[in-house]
């Protein structure tokens, strides 16, 4: 069930702090409204999986990930799972270094346990500890390696592209021709293709792969059985398997719940 809320805003702090935090919990379904905030945010869950739409790109954000959201720039959130969410609020005047694009990177073991614990004790920790840690944040947020699963969206100048893209999200399954999306939507298998092409960069097969990823991410860190998704997105088993290491460089036992929490 599609669940619907309002934007929480960071909660508010003295103007001389420049870290603060937020740590909730949301239901599988929940959709967050695109909004901003006026401090920069990392967008972290320690458990779930959310898809962030900034701009016109969807970025897939499992546990190993988190977004970064530079200052006013408006961003959208689906939860693909039930999530445990902890973000962090940076001051603008702190993050300058730090780009204006919204990005997802890597997130690693030492950043990890700095979000959780500031998100988690932060409140009993001392200033100085949380400047130290503030310090420490924001070296490893320049030094993380930004990640490549993202979604690029059509800007709405074509309603029909809009259609397909929608409708292969909610159903992208390789058993789906083109050309059941093209009827759907009320064009033509080449005036669809070389949409593909001119407003998002690739083709159509390479494009429902994307998404085809991020379905698979968001079941296998749910504990689905790889099988299971490989059936269900038109794949075997083992070319689903080749398919994902090739892809992401890792087979889809990375994403299980064992190896996250590892």
């Amino acid at each position: 069930m599609r669940v619907m809320t309002r934007a929480a805003p960071p909660p508010l702090g003295e103007d001389s702090r420049h870290l603060l935090t937020l740590q909730r919990e949301y239901p599988r379904g929940t959709y967050v409204d695109a909004h901003s905030h006026t401090w920069a945010q990392v967008l972290y869950a320690i458990e779930g999986v959310m898809w962030v739409e900034v701009g016109h790109e969807a970025l897939v954000v499992p546990p190993q990930r988190a977004v970064w959201v530079p200052p006013e720039t408006a961003h959208s959130i689906r939860m693909m799972s039930a999530v445990r969410m902890r973000n962090l609020y940076l001051h603008p005047q702190a993050t300058e270094t730090l780009g204006r694009r919204g990005q997802v990177f890597e997130v690693s073991p030492l950043l990890r346990q700095l979000i959780v614990v500031m998100a988690e004790h932060g409140e009993h920790r001392s200033q100085e500890y949380i400047d130290a840690a503030h310090r420490l944040i924001v070296l490893e947020l320049g030094a993380a390696k930004v990640g490549t699963l993202r979604i690029m969206l059509p800007a709405g100048t074509d309603r029909r592209l809009e259609a397909v893209c929608r409708a292969v999200i909610e159903h992208p399954s390789l058993d789906i021709p083109l050309e059941h999306y093209c009827e759907q939507a009320g064009a033509s298998v080449r005036t669809l293709s070389r949409l593909f092409q001119q407003k998002l960069g690739m083709g159509f097969a390479e494009w429902r792969r994307q998404v085809q990823l991020a379905v698979a991410t968001s079941r296998l860190a749910e504990g689905h059985a790889v099988h299971a998704i490989a059936r269900s997105l038109g794949y075997s088993p083992s070319s689903f398997s080749d398919m994902f290491r090739r892809e992401l460089g890792v087979p889809p036992a990375a994403y299980q719940p064992a190896a996250l929490a590892g």
